[in-house]
């Protein structure tokens, strides 16, 4: 009955409880536990393993790197990290709002990192996640757009619970570009949350934009109600530190 019972677990894709099933068996004092005791304990086995297995798509289909966790953050480095904010966005009430989240600052003081561990949360607490720096994905975009899928792509991105933009307003944009900008953050505005990483000013993402009308509409649905990140100091690698955060940083990426 035990192997009947184990082998119609797995036909019902329960194999944790399987598994649990079979290591209570092997538990000499496992029936000082009644029924529904061990029941529960089976049911929490497979709870478990559902989460796990649906946090592992969601990470997998975030592009996000799984190293990087709020836990990692250096708290102790005077750098413009406020434990508070932290806890505040821990929480993630911010995407249920939803608004904005705005990481500042020149190259290599942690923006990428930070962003990767706010996405991780994200996703630890149930939410879909999709990290892309702004560069590729305006390039996706277009691409997209040759081969007439761009309006799926586009649909895609306004599903997404939190977005994560990198190298945020690197380069000055083109008039197709900041078309489908204003489209996918048009799409998203006061339905899903958006994260943007830059190691430029806020003050010249108007001239990146590189159109009034659009810059306006685009800031506009974005600054005013964001939280708003200023990191500061030295690059981490000129500093010699080395810690969570570096080992996890790609050396090629540029807002890190």
């Amino acid at each position: 009955m035990l192997h009947q019972t184990i082998e119609k677990l797995h036909a019902l894709k329960l194999a944790a409880m399987a598994d649990g099933l079979l290591a209570q068996t092997r538990q000499p004092d496992i029936d000082a536990l009644g029924f529904e005791d061990r029941l529960a304990l089976l049911v929490d086995l497979q709870h478990t393993a559902v989460q796990n297995a649906a946090l592992g798509q969601r990470l997998k289909a975030s592009r996000l790197r799984q190293t990087a966790c709020l836990e990692d953050l250096d708290l102790r480095t005077p750098r413009g990290l406020d434990r508070a904010l932290i806890q505040t966005l821990a929480s993630c009430q911010w995407l249920r709002t939803p608004r904005s989240v705005l990481v500042l600052g020149p190259t290599e003081v942690g923006k990428t990192f930070l962003a990767w561990a706010l996405g991780h949360q994200a996703a630890r607490q149930g939410f879909s996640v999709l990290y892309h720096r702004l560069p590729h994905l305006l390039d996706d975009l277009a691409i997209a757009r040759v081969a007439g899928r761009h309006r799926q792509l586009f649909a895609r991105l306004a599903r997404i619970r939190l977005l994560i933009l990198d190298d945020w307003a690197l380069v000055r944009l083109t008039a197709e570009q900041r078309r489908d900008l204003m489209e996918v953050i048009d799409d998203r505005h006061d339905r899903a949350a958006t994260l943007l990483a830059s190691q430029i000013p806020v003050d010249r993402w108007f001239e990146q934009i590189g159109d009034a009308t659009y810059a306006d509409a685009i800031l506009d649905r974005i600054v005013h109600t964001a939280y708003r990140i200023e990191l500061r100091g030295e690059s981490m690698r000129k500093r010699g530190m080395v810690s969570s955060e570096e080992a996890a940083r790609p050396a090629t990426t540029s807002t890190a």
